[in-house]
């Protein structure tokens, strides 16, 4: 449903791949174009594609009816989903096919999936699914989101770096799984909300990775330096920069380095008057991660308060710029009374800039450290993890019976509660 690039593309390639596909669209041009064996639009190696299954049958363009519905294993929908003036998705287009396929469903016995290609955002199937499907039992709704790039879409579909699919049918997602049995790659089984949030999150994603290089291109160019050889050294380091290292949502960053050297880099451009607003956003933006945490403590029954963790990680004692501290200073002057645990730090080891940072913002440190968890459960009423604690430590920790905020999992507890 819909042959503009993604319904075209995956047209044509699902039937290079053996399937037999109808494609549909509202635009006669698009299908006369593909029943002459031609691309409607420019994209390399399509035209090949579409007229070497058009020529085999596999491929054929035309009409939404009745019978093509009956015959229909699996419909995609790659409809638009443009912009609206306020930003907001339009989901005209979508709605309207979704009417037009359930009002020619009638009584079908035989299980029809119809997966969404199309960008929507999270809620948007399940929505569909109450909606225009409530009285259709046949009908299953997954999400199946593309990764396809224009100028290289071709390539994309036949060789994917991601397949995703999203249900509230475990059978209706391995059908449309199956459809790409033939490529190269494993399709990744989620539920239904996170199929569509995932295409969200891989474009906002590219769109940080383009500005970051972009940002950090201004930057050396006006201190004298090659942002060519910088970036493409950066991604050498396919352990820490290029990975999955450090993209696991948690709690706020901290410690001697990220925060400092982040002013140091947005000072020093400030100097040059080169304005760099996405690196600018990243301490404001951590700040208010900081924030939510502080709310999510707030909430918690009862004054009393013991935290487990005081740096600004697990397996190190440094103290440098934790957010844990931040979070305890702010504890102390809403009237909370306050016990820290961390089986890394003894106060009477630390010294230098550690001890003076913490000191600075604790004044009072010592009265508030406990020297063993089972002093820290005991005379609070409730228990923060800040930092990522061993798993027997955890068991310990859990089996209190305590209500327990666990912050190394702040933003997926958040989604939960959401």
């Amino acid at each position: 449903m819909g042959l503009g690039y993604v319904g075209c593309v995956s047209s044509a390639c699902l039937a290079e791949i053996g399937h037999n596909v109808l494609g549909v669209d509202r635009d006669q041009h698009k299908i006369e174009m593909i029943a002459q064996g031609q691309s409607p639009f420019y994209e390399p190696g399509l035209t090949e594609l579409v007229q070497r299954n058009v020529e085999a049958k596999r491929l054929r363009a035309g009409a939404l009816t009745r019978e093509a519905v009956a015959e229909a294993d699996v419909m995609l929908l790659c409809v638009g989903t443009p912009s609206q003036v306020n930003g907001n998705i339009d989901l005209g287009q979508l709605h309207r096919v979704a009417a037009e396929i359930a009002d020619l469903v009638g009584e079908r016995s035989k299980p029809l999936v119809i997966a969404v290609r199309s960008t929507v955002f999270p809620g948007t199937c399940e929505a569909l699914l109450s909606s225009v499907f409530s009285d259709k039992p046949s009908v299953h709704l997954v999400s199946n989101p593309e990764f396809l790039r224009e100028g290289a879409a071709v390539k994309d579909f036949m060789e994917p770096s991601l397949l995703v699919v999203g249900g509230t049918s475990d059978v209706a997602s391995a059908i449309v799984a199956g459809l790409y049995s033939a490529l190269p790659v494993e399709a990744e089984i989620v539920s239904l909300r996170t199929a569509e949030m995932i295409k969200y999150t891989c474009n906002a994603y590219h769109a940080v990775k383009v500005g970051f290089a972009n940002e950090i291109g201004s930057l050396a160019s006006a201190l004298g330096v090659d942002p060519m050889q910088v970036m493409a050294t950066m991604c050498k380091d396919t352990k820490l920069n290029t990975s999955a290292a450090y993209m696991k949502p948690g709690f706020a960053f901290g410690g001697s380095c990220l925060p400092k050297d982040l002013r140091a880099l947005t000072f020093r451009a400030s100097r040059l008057d080169v304005k760099l607003p996405l690196l600018e956003s990243v301490l404001p933006s951590n700040d208010e991660h900081l924030r939510r945490g502080i709310r999510a403590v707030l909430a918690l029954p009862g004054k009393r308060v013991g935290i487990f963790g005081l740096a600004f990680k697990e397996d190190t004692d440094d103290l440098r710029e934790s957010p844990i501290i931040a979070l305890v200073e702010f504890l102390l002057g809403k009237g909370r009374e306050t016990r820290i645990y961390d089986p890394h730090i003894r106060l009477e080891a630390i010294y230098g800039s550690n001890l003076s940072f913490v000191v600075s913002a604790l004044p009072h440190i010592g009265r508030l450290m406990v020297k063993s968890v089972e002093e820290l459960l005991t005379d609070t009423d409730a228990i923060v993890i800040a930092q990522k604690p061993s798993a027997a430590m955890l068991a310990t920790l859990q089996a209190s019976g305590k209500p327990t905020l666990d912050l190394t999992k702040l933003a997926a507890m958040e989604q939960n509660e959401a």
